[in-house]
């Protein structure tokens, strides 16, 4: 009986080792819509697999701009919402033939998990479980070993502060806030702060780190919008703000070809690259010192 006890506390203790490799997963969230979470999360995804780390990129917004941004126009007939379903025991009559394997996209040097109307339905479909259903993300990504299979999960977050959000911020180590420098964005951001709180309330999970604040689409030229942008930075205490990503018609034209930044070669674009190149540092840097 010493024998095997001793044998799975080294279990125990071997799997507490390799979690210290194990990859990272960064929201893009914010609960206003139009801040441009999509468009930051999939070129952040693309400039860390130009770096060579391997990515998987979850779309959990029902809205499906991530989906569609990898040009993944019908993603077959099950999707993420599926998996999660599937990932739990107590919604077995729910459940579909489908493993992560039949729904996982390669998309060049980024993987994505696509997502469909379906999952606009996740909250009333787990209403009625026992397990926590908090965790439904978070256990979900420990049961498909995801976390293992890859540096970094970068996930599109709906505009919402419902409990999908809550699911991934329970699963989440790190959070990428991109927001318009306005009234409503400045009241969102108080209002993430105060969930992000909750979860960590909870005690069911660590909170996750924020990374960085991200003020996007930004014309400068407007005295509003710069005295907005300037006292929403001046409210910030927890992480750092970077350089403002600004109107420019490189980024919706990349956009609208459904290509990252990085499929150009003009030199139009390699403002924007480096832009990507810093948010990818950022989350690579603060990787190096996360303290498990």
């Amino acid at each position: 009986m010493a024998s095997l006890f001793s044998k799975l506390k080294s279990n125990i203790n071997t799997t507490e080792s390799e979690g210290i490799n194990a990859g990272k997963v960064i929201a893009f969230l914010n609960q206003k819509g139009g801040v441009g979470k999509t468009t930051m999360a999939y070129n952040t995804a693309c400039a860390l697999g130009e770096r060579g780390h391997k990515v998987l990129c979850l779309d959990l917004d029902p809205q499906s701009n991530l989906t569609l941004l990898f040009d993944v126009e019908k993603s077959g007939e099950y999707h993420i919402h599926h998996l999660l379903i599937n990932s739990v025991r107590e919604l077995k009559p729910l459940h579909v033939p489908a493993i992560i394997s039949d729904v996982v996209i390669n998309k060049g040097k980024v993987d994505i998990l696509p997502t469909g109307q379906e999952l606009s339905g996740f909250e009333l479909t787990v209403a009625g479980i026992t397990a926590p259903r908090q965790l439904i993300l978070s256990r979900f990504l420990e049961k498909n070993n995801l976390l293992e299979e890859y540096d970094y999960i970068v996930i599109d977050c709906p505009p919402t502060l419902g409990l999908l959000v809550v699911n991934i911020l329970c699963a989440s180590h790190g959070v990428m806030i991109p927001f318009r420098p306005d009234e409503f964005s400045r009241k969102g951001l108080s209002h993430f702060y105060e969930v992000l709180e909750d979860v960590g309330d909870m005690g069911l999970t660590r909170s996750p780190d924020i990374l960085a604040h991200i003020p996007n689409m930004v014309d400068l030229r407007r005295k509003q919008e710069a005295s907005d942008l300037e006292k929403i930075i001046s409210e910030i205490t927890v992480g750092e703000t970077v350089a403002p990503f600004l109107n420019r018609a490189q980024l919706v034209k990349s956009q609208a070809q459904r290509k990252s930044v990085y499929d150009f070669k003009g030199k139009e674009f390699l403002g924007l690259q480096e832009q990507f190149n810093n948010l990818a540092h950022i989350i690579t840097d603060w990787n190096e010192q996360y303290e498990h």
